[in-house]
């Protein structure tokens, strides 16, 4: 949703980065081993997330955006998993989140083996690794140790989430409370080379942009025509396109996406920001000139230092038993 300079926003930026700035120092790489008596947690994280993508590789784009949609809200707490009213979930930008069923298959799985041991939030950051790794990216080092808050608000959800059309100024100062750089910024945006977008969230660029009753100058003509055939302005129906356009490479994690910017072929709005402000377009172009691998490279460590938001260790929070509750004490 729109940035908010409210007090209660401000509020909640001050509490995320005394977080950050103090929790993450308790997670480690290999936390559970030797915590799930025989068995491997990572390894069965990864079993599910494998099974689940070989039936629907959309599953890779579901589990990448559930932790950038977890971790700027409250930090990695899974708190947007919860379900009930007025929980992150309901908040309008939330109700397209998918994925929801590997994470509770997965946690079905580790409560069989080892009960109480493995909280939602690892579980959430070690499903968007592994789908990473499945989709072509590169393996990387995800810490762990993460407890689960008991709080979800949709108001703050609203407050919090980026909008599609957000300002890129708006955006890195936004993911600059969270302790991110504006270069993390534009490579996790990045995830969009994988996974599609519904037509409701781009469809003023091609109709009504900024209501001009004209289409977004920036985007590429084919594209522009393409787009409007999956999206008629008077359509019922809210059919989906892919967000990177680059043949054959819908699913894989490369940098065809910002090659794609770099030809007016982005499909968001805050995707031609991000490839036309003067803030953050040659990172956009260092990225897609770049060899493949660089871009590999700098995904996983934003992923890391993205999990790193405000998260909860030691006695703070619980493991919950469901994921889509707190535990009843």
């Amino acid at each position: 949703m729109k940035f908010s300079s409210s007090l209660t926003t401000f509020a909640i930026l001050v509490i995320l980065m005394t977080l950050v700035n103090q929790s993450y120092a308790n997670l480690k790489v290999g936390y559970y081993a030797g915590k799930c008596g025989k068995y491997n947690v990572e390894e069965i994280v990864f079993d599910v997330v494998k099974a689940y993508t070989a039936k629907d590789p959309n599953t890779v784009g579901y589990l990448i955006r559930l932790q950038f949609h977890d971790c700027i809200v409250r930090g990695c707490d899974a708190s947007v998993l919860l379900d009930g009213p007025k929980t992150e979930k309901t908040a309008d930008p939330n109700l397209s989140l998918r994925g929801f069923a590997v994470i509770d298959a997965t946690k079905d799985v580790l409560e069989s083996v080892c009960p109480g041991v493995v909280s939602c939030s690892d579980i959430l950051i070690l499903a968007a690794r592994s789908a990473v790794s499945l989709s072509g990216g590169k393996w990387y080092s995800a810490e762990t140790g993460r407890r689960d808050g008991r709080v979800s608000s949709q108001s703050e959800a609203l407050a919090n989430l980026p909008s599609v059309s957000m300002p890129v100024q708006n955006a890195v100062h936004l993911f600059n409370s969270r302790g991110l750089t504006k270069e993390d910024f534009v490579v996790l945006l990045g995830g969009h080379t994988v996974g599609n977008v519904h037509c409701d969230k781009f469809q003023d660029r091609l109709y009504n942009f900024h209501n001009t009753g004209k289409s977004d100058a920036r985007m590429n003509p084919a594209l522009l025509n393409l787009l409007k055939n999956t999206c008629p302005r008077k359509s019922k129906i809210n059919k989906s396109t892919f967000l990177d356009q680059t043949p054959k490479s819908y699913y894989r994690m490369d940098n065809g996406y910002y090659k794609q910017l770099i030809a007016n072929r982005g499909i968001l709005e805050i995707d031609s920001n991000i490839a036309n402000s003067p803030l953050t377009n040659s990172i956009v172009k260092k990225l897609a000139y770049g060899n493949g691998g660089y871009f590999l490279d700098k995904f996983g460590q934003a992923m890391i230092k993205m999990g790193r938001i405000g998260v909860l260790t030691g006695n703070q929070g619980e493991i919950r038993r469901s994921c889509s509750a707190v535990n009843r004490h």
